[in-house]
């Protein structure tokens, strides 16, 4: 039957290799979240990251426990993944609930913090020139990017966007993305919790306890 002692064993190993897979997705969408923005300060998606290094070694830890079926990995396994569900569905949470405004100034931050050959990197990949147009003093020069930006007119005459309107929309799809993955798989982690917890108090029927049997001879009547 399927709540056996079997089905639970290859329900938890099948969500724990599922677990190392989404790790590797949080990891990637962290990494394509940094290098998106390239100088601004995201430490929300810095935390998306961490839960997925994070989620990837207890999952190892959980992948162990149920092939052995060991009481001690398995009960610090699901202590440990409820509190990496609570510290994961906060992020998520908070990653969905970061407005357009908080998100430039978490932006202008990092630009602030970068140093010039990063801000110039910035400036030649996406053809812009300084963070805004209230930040104006606080970039490398823009001559050649200038050039880049006026083909066919006078860098004199004409000039690069700032950099914050190219990078808007690309903090914003990386602040929905880290927080609906995050949010979508917290929830799952609370399943492997309570399916943990069955399966620890579950006998193996491969594994039938010890019983001592004595021969009626030796009863005492």
């Amino acid at each position: 039957m399927c709540g056996g002692f079997h089905c639970s064993k290859n329900a938890l190993i099948a969500l724990n290799i599922l677990y190392v897979m989404v790790g590797f997705l949080l990891i990637g969408v962290g990494v394509y979240g940094r290098a998106a923005s390239i100088v601004t300060n995201l430490p929300i998606i810095g935390g998306i990251l961490a839960c997925g290094v994070i989620l990837i070694l207890i999952s190892i830890l959980g992948l162990v426990g149920a092939v052995k079926h060991h009481q001690v990995m398995l009960f610090f396994y699901m202590i440990i993944l409820f509190m990496l569900f609570l510290i994961q569905f906060s992020i998520a949470c908070s990653c969905l609930a970061v407005n357009q405004m908080q998100q430039r100034e978490f932006a202008e931050q990092g630009w602030s913090l970068a140093p010039a050959d990063i801000k110039q990197q910035v400036q030649e990949e996406f053809l812009c020139c300084g963070f805004n147009a209230t930040v104006t003093d606080d970039h490398p020069s823009c001559t050649m990017v200038n050039v880049k930006c006026c083909p066919e007119g006078s860098p004199e005459t004409c000039s690069c966007t700032p950099c914050m309107p190219k990078l808007e929309s690309t903090i914003d799809y990386a602040f929905r993305l880290s927080g609906g993955i995050g949010l979508f798989f917290s929830f799952s982690e609370i399943i492997a919790v309570f399916l943990t917890r069955r399966y620890r108090n579950q006998q193996d029927p491969d594994h039938l306890p010890a019983r001592a049997i004595f021969p009626q001879s030796n009863y005492v009547y």
